[in-house]
């Protein structure tokens, strides 16, 4: 049998999740209606500091990156409260992503649901920037971030490669990616389907 994950970003097309059964992992905050959360991934300074400001909860089990990690070491308070809460710390960095800023948290999510938990289908959810320019968040309703177009255009600009780099790193891995509409503005390899909704 097949070993399925759901990769839950936190772009507009996040909401086509559905429930299905394989591992569920969530990106900086779970979208509603995840049953059966695996882990929640987290690679900011930013998300630390409002979880540790009271701004929001993350509930759940955190699978974190080295920024986190850092943050926890400066703060031993933070990690002495929340530890129980760290499934655990995913410090890879592939050699195409130049730096951790440049391997933002959806990309360490299915890095580490292909490379660490060895699914061999990945579904994804809510991972627009492949798709357009827009890298609005969920997040960005509780901690908002800088969307100018020079902000936009760099970071869609640094992020889109390393998607092409890490499915073809996966060949024997399936990837299926669910958009609401439109093209992948990246040359996608043979085992990457796009997913759109079904016309009624």
């Amino acid at each position: 049998m097949t070993s399925v994950a759901h990769v839950i970003g936190n772009g507009k097309s996040a909401g086509m999740y559905t429930p299905a059964k394989g591992l569920k992992i969530a990106c900086n905050m779970p979208q509603a209606g995840i049953d059966n959360l695996y882990t929640t991934v987290m690679v900011d300074f930013k998300m630390m500091k409002a979880v540790h400001e009271g701004v929001f909860k993350v509930p759940g089990d955190w699978t974190l990156g080295a920024r986190p990690k850092k943050w926890m070491e400066m703060r031993n308070d933070f990690y002495l409260k929340y530890s129980k809460q760290i499934k655990e710390f995913y410090l890879h960095l592939p050699k195409y992503a130049a730096n951790y800023t440049d391997f933002n948290c959806g990309h360490m999510a299915v890095h580490y649901t292909a490379n660490k938990l060895k699914r061999e289908e990945i579904h994804m959810y809510g991972f627009d920037s492949i798709f357009s320019f827009d890298i609005t968040s969920a997040v960005d309703l509780i901690l908002p971030s800088p969307r100018d177009n020079l902000n936009t255009q760099r970071l869609t600009e640094n992020w889109r490669p390393i998607w092409f780099h890490m499915f073809r790193e996966f060949p024997k891995t399936q990837f299926i990616i669910h958009q609401v509409k439109g093209n992948p503005l990246i040359k996608v390899p043979d085992n990457v389907e796009i997913v759109h909704p079904k016309r009624k």
